[in-house]
């Protein structure tokens, strides 16, 4: 459930531009993680643009009607993306405003969402055969415990990652222990990157992780969208090589 508003970016659940078609929502902060203690998650959307106004919604918040309005003032929603299996929560409510929308699910959303996903969609579990091939790179990164389907929009060179980069801003958390948390963790600004728990996931996959950042770092992009936390708006290339020192040694 959403907590205090402070650990947020407001203002919240409005467009906010990030590049030439390309925008960002900042949404609710939300609790994850064990029983105790929860982390507080600040949450965000990316919203992409593509020719003939379709809009690929990525990582959705919530779908509050200021926003709606705004969103349909750029165009119709045309593809609802769930990036990797714990980014679902509110796509049930795009699909019931956008019925005619293509929903996108990265593999394990189906079995994490526990039938809150009882709808047809498409797996996104390739690098290309999409509709929006051409103006967005799809990149599918696997690990133990969960596909993680990474994006990036050539025209305005902007990689859009969900978790495989979190970066916590110690002045937005409540007290010692979540920011002693987010340090051990390795996901505290300005040294955000892969959480360590994370990493453990691709202890079987390393190389396969590292082909995967090595053509992210080949795309050369200007800024990194993340979904919690403080994003990177230029040097994107330099910050992925810098989050990801350890496995390039």
């Amino acid at each position: 459930m959403p907590q205090k508003p402070h650990g947020a970016y407001p203002p919240l659940n409005t467009l906010k531009p990030v590049a030439k078609d390309v925008w960002i929502v900042d949404g609710p902060l939300i609790r994850f993680g064990m029983p105790w203690p929860k982390m507080p998650f600040p949450t965000r959307m990316t919203v992409i643009r593509l020719s003939g106004g379709g809009l690929f919604i990525h990582s959705p918040t919530p779908l509050v009607p200021e926003l709606k309005g705004q969103l349909e003032d750029l165009g119709a929603p045309r593809w609802i993306i769930g990036p990797n299996r714990i980014h679902y929560w509110w796509i049930p409510e795009w699909r019931n405003a956008y019925p005619e929308a293509e929903i996108h699910l990265a593999p394990g959303i189906r079995e994490q969402a526990k039938g809150r996903i009882d709808f047809p969609a498409h797996e996104l579990s390739a690098e290309d055969g999409y509709p929006w091939d051409g103006a967005l790179a799809t990149l599918p990164v696997s690990g133990r415990y969960m596909t993680e389907v990474e994006f990036f929009h050539h025209a305005s060179r902007t990689l859009v990652l969900t978790d495989l980069i979190e970066n916590f801003e110690p002045a937005r958390l409540d007290g010692f222990i979540m920011r002693w948390l987010t340090w051990l963790g390795g996901v505290q600004d300005p040294h955000g990157g892969m959480p360590r728990d994370m990493r453990m996931t691709f202890s079987r996959n390393r190389e396969g992780l590292k082909a995967a950042v090595e053509k992210m770092i080949a795309w050369n992009p200007e800024r990194i969208i993340l979904a919690h936390g403080r994003w990177y708006m230029r040097n994107g290339a330099a910050e992925l090589q810098r989050a990801f020192a350890w496995l390039m040694k």
